[in-house]
């Protein structure tokens, strides 16, 4: 066997067992952590498919940015892990009908003729000044300009709702109001007391 194919499984091995884990393990940080080791060997996957801009882009944006955004809002909201724990028991037949619906549908994508090896056609070295920069922001903004709009609305969205959440009303929280503030006149807020000097 290759080292190429030695590589390869070893990081998809890696990706799978990652994944599984993130909507496996108790806690949400751990889950969290193990998102971040999913993306590392996903990234490092596109590395051996010669897809340098995607693997970087993958690093800095989701695991740079992304994750710790999860991170804090998950430090932010003080999840209950027991109710967490009752919930999973709870929902786990629709997650395991969820889960044989998804593996049926990536069956038939990955099985139909498309993907068998008879169809796929050798790979074809690239030139030294190959840019896949160009390549991919040709194709992004021509072809699939519309998803990628799409794309961008439901980012805008999750930041809406991030923000949401982590600026709940807790009781017992002083909040200040600038426009109440900004009302305030000097005689409400400075009181001068004329005082007789004080004889030794």
């Amino acid at each position: 066997m290759a080292i190429d194919s030695i590589i390869f499984y070893f990081f998809a091995i890696s990706t799978v067992l990652s994944a599984a884990s993130v909507v496996t393990v108790r806690n949400p940080v751990h889950a969290a952590l193990f998102l971040v080791l999913t993306f590392f060997t996903t990234a490092c996957l596109w590395m051996l498919l010669e897809a340098e801009f995607l693997a970087i882009t993958l690093i800095l944006v989701y695991v740079g940015a992304v994750m710790v955004l999860f991170l804090f809002v998950v430090m932010m909201l003080d999840i209950n892990i027991a109710r967490l724990r009752e919930g999973f028991i709870r929902f786990l037949p629709v997650g395991i009908a969820l889960a044989l619906i998804m593996f049926g549908l990536i069956y038939k994508v990955v099985s139909d003729n498309q993907f068998s090896l008879e169809s796929m056609a050798a790979p074809v070295a690239k030139a030294a000044d190959y840019s896949n920069t160009k390549e991919l922001g040709k194709v992004l903004y021509t072809e699939y300009v519309f998803a990628f709009e799409i794309a961008a609305v439901i980012l805008l969205v999750a930041i809406i709702a991030a923000i949401s959440l982590t600026l709940r009303r807790r009781p017992g929280t002083r909040y200040q109001n600038p426009s109440e503030q900004m009302k305030v006149r000097k005689q409400d807020r400075l009181r001068i007391v004329k005082m007789e000097a004080e004889k030794q």
